[in-house]
């Protein structure tokens, strides 16, 4: 088995990431500005796990307010700061959150005020104001609260990440399965991984291991010799053929199934459900969700009663924390976290895990900054400012110098 070290100049670390989704994408990108070596390794391909089955809702944090203000006011950060560095993969069509029910009604002066204290800006609307903006809404509706959500493109948006880290000097290597994290004297000094492929492996040394593995998490951290709380929470999305809203439509009331109908291109996406599993590769979707998620979507969007289906997946979210049943793991917090496993013998090994797409900068910033730290880097972050690359950069990186040719 060879032994491979990066061959790019210099004596900066090396950082090897494990998971090529939208939060190894854009870690890879922080370390990379902050002048750090970066192999980034997929076993697929890019975005082919969780980042790429989301329904693609930029949160503005309204839907999370109630239940925790922070979390709330973290994904408005995001928010506005996606909206400078990567406007092309966002659609900011604003969302309206409609409720039903009286029982919804007596919820609004909640939202709201959990939104204002959120720093997540709102306006109740008049329902012939409401429908006016968004005709396909249920007109039928009691009342109507303007958000500023809107859309992600989920393969846009890390592919303009791994663009801008690429050009930095990050590697990506996909369909490269990582079989091993080297410990070596309570040290990660490195990983073993098999080419797909090519069928060979091989080792390669880096002086810090981050798992980025999301639902995986838990096999990931188990071939370091170490134990990680997270619970693969699957829920389905079911896309009916048709933009029958061009806003987000969310119901307004605590989270619950099939409370959301997300407008991508020319589809319209009803999410979610949950439930837990301990087999992330082996999710399949219930049958029954299909008509449940037709009718709880209707409840908002009526068009989609009668919609002609397009198709339904799952995506397991890697929840932080641990489980027992499906009613505990949706009492799991949104949040997320880095662990260092350094107290459990193997220094130099993270993890990071939790959160959603619309977090991914800043799950990255914060994984970014306690891996400097621990490698003796003083380094701030740039990635609030630095304006992404376009996504087709990534695959034609000629595409960077194109610019004034004709000037």
């Amino acid at each position: 088995m060879e032994t491979a070290r990066s061959d790019r100049s210099g004596d900066a670390p090396s950082v090897a990431i494990i998971g090529g989704g939208g939060t190894g994408i854009a870690l890879a990108h922080d370390l990379a500005q902050r002048g750090i070596r970066v192999d980034l390794f997929e076993r697929g391909e890019l975005t082919s796990g969780t980042t790429g089955r989301h329904h693609g809702q930029l949160h503005s944090g309204a839907r999370y307010a109630v239940g925790d203000v922070e979390i709330a006011r973290e994904c408005m950060d995001e928010v506005r700061i996606l909206q400078v560095i990567a406007p092309e993969a966002l659609e900011m069509n604003y969302g309206l959150f409609l409720a039903l029910s009286d029982d919804d009604v007596d919820y609004l002066p909640t939202f709201v005020d959990a939104c204002e204290r959120a720093g997540i800006p709102t306006r109740t609307v008049p329902m012939d104001e409401a429908v006016a903006m968004e005709p396909g809404i249920n007109p039928a509706a009691k009342a109507a609260v303007l958000v500023p959500d809107g859309t992600i493109d989920a393969w846009r948006l890390p592919l303009s990440f791994a663009a801008s880290a690429q050009a930095a000097g990050a590697r990506f290597h996909t369909y490269h399965r990582v079989e091993a994290i080297e410990v070596k004297n309570r040290r990660a000094v490195g990983v073993t991984v098999h080419d797909l492929v090519a069928g060979t492996s091989r080792s390669v040394a880096a002086d810090v291991v981050v798992s980025a593995a999301g639902p995986w998490a838990a096999h990931v951290a188990a071939l370091g010799g170490v134990h990680i709380d997270v619970t693969p929470a699957p829920g389905t999305m079911v896309a009916f053929k048709g933009r029958l809203n061009n806003m987000v439509v969310s119901h307004l009331h605590p989270p619950s199934d099939g409370d959301i109908v997300v407008p991508q291109r020319e589809l319209s996406i009803i999410g979610s459900t949950q439930w837990r599993t301990d087999d992330p590769d082996g999710i399949t979707v219930p049958a029954a969700d299909l008509e449940y998620m037709r009718q709880r979507g209707a409840q908002l969007v009526p068009a989609i009663g009668a919609a002609e289906f397009h198709a339904a997946w799952a995506a397991a979210r890697p929840l932080l924390g641990a489980s027992s049943d499906d009613a505990e793991g949706r009492e799991l917090s949104r949040d997320f976290g880095v662990v260092d496993h350094a107290s459990e013998g193997a220094q130099g090994f993270f993890s990071i895990l939790g959160g959603k797409a619309t977090v991914l900068r800043v799950m990255a910033e914060i994984a970014a900054d306690d891996i400097c730290r621990h490698l003796g880097v003083e380094t701030t972050c740039a990635t609030r400012e630095t304006v992404l690359l376009s996504h087709r950069a990534f695959f034609n990186p000629r595409l960077n110098n194109m610019q004034g040719r004709f000037a």
